[in-house]
């Protein structure tokens, strides 16, 4: 399978580069995998098409303000450092540039030497382990010194940064926002509730394999960087039961259903667990964890149009982003948003 196979046309202007003043009058497309019927939709509208008993899934990861500018010790030189995993304590995995300016025992200094990097390791594609130095409490030095990584195609400024934030991120850790879940108001999962729907949390802290693209031809050949993920015992027992019900499991993100599907595969059912995946979903891959996705819409060739074209067919999706762009759908992490049912 070729990755040119996941290639689509978008205007440039349809990247949408803030997000709408109220997060869920995004538009959201209903895409039905089996008929291949779409429906236009606004995102307050998706309480419709969930059901009393169904449960919806979401990641509470939080976005740690995690790009950081800096300068080389002894050179002068102008750093930039993307804060990408937490080892160990004050241990970081980090993506570099210019990478070649830093090798092992160098030391980035930012904020005047409130917090310094120290390079212990050099690995390829950019990446470098450095051992934080610092005196206070890191995440506190952290909001004062960096800002959001915003994704390289979003070229305005991001007024508030809880916007890349989603109503019911938690658990700090990620590199990236999972951007399914911006669409959701606290409101909005109130009425959910209210409704009979439960609401349940996974946590996948978001790293490399966001930032980094596909670089081989043929799809198989793509390897994944891994991911911290945890699934709690009380989210388990509700998965279980909403299966045993006959009811349906919603994922929220390509996230959550990575969490998801990781959990089902070691396991055959939700159980209690956490650690490292790095599954790679593509059309082939039977996903047997989730029955419905609420997704954005995705980069072409990337590994995520790759997922949700493995659980609706990469037909399926291709044409929906056709429609999409006839449509002037808004397209990436501000975007709008599909249901695929």
């Amino acid at each position: 399978m070729k990755i040119d196979d996941f290639d689509y046309y978008l205007p440039l202007e349809l990247i949408a580069q803030k997000p709408l003043a109220k997060r869920d009058e995004s538009k959201l497309m209903i895409l039905d995998k089996n008929t291949s019927n779409i429906t236009h939709k606004h995102f307050y509208n998706i309480i419709d098409y969930l059901n009393k008993g169904d449960t919806l899934v979401l990641n509470d990861t939080k976005v740690i303000p995690a790009r950081l500018i800096g300068t080389k010790e002894l050179t002068n030189a102008v750093i930039e450092v993307l804060l990408l995993k937490n080892k160990e304590e004050d241990i970081w995995e980090c993506l570099v540039k210019p990478a070649r300016r830093i090798h092992v025992g160098d030391i980035i200094s930012f904020g005047d030497g409130l917090l310094k990097l120290e390079c212990i390791k050099v690995k390829d594609e950019g990446i470098r382990y450095f051992k934080a130095i610092y005196e206070g409490i890191f995440y506190e030095i952290l909001d004062q010194l960096g800002t959001m990584p915003i994704p390289p195609y979003i070229h305005e400024k991001l007024a508030d940064k809880d916007r890349y934030q989603t109503v019911y991120a938690s658990k700090i850790g990620s590199a990236a926002s999972p951007t399914a879940g911006l669409h959701f108001t606290e409101k909005l999962l109130d009425e959910i509730k209210a409704k009979g729907i439960n609401i349940v949390y996974i946590t996948l802290h978001i790293g490399l394999g966001t930032f980094r693209p596909v670089k081989v031809d043929r799809v198989e050949n793509h390897k994944m960087h891994s991911e911290f993920y945890s699934l709690s015992a009380t989210t388990a027992t509700i998965l279980n039961n909403t299966r045993k019900n006959g009811h349906r499991i919603i994922a929220v993100g390509t996230t959550s259903t990575r969490t998801l599907e990781t959990v089902y595969k070691k396991y055959g059912e939700f159980k209690e667990d956490s650690g490292f995946t790095d599954i790679f979903i593509y059309p082939g891959t039977k996903v047997e964890s989730i029955d419905g996705l609420i997704t954005n819409f995705h980069l072409p060739k990337s590994t995520l149009i790759m997922l949700v074209s493995a659980i609706a067919g990469k037909d399926n999706i291709l044409n929906a982003y056709k429609i999409a762009v006839e449509n002037n759908y808004r397209f990436f992490s501000f975007g709008d948003a599909m249901f695929i049912k």
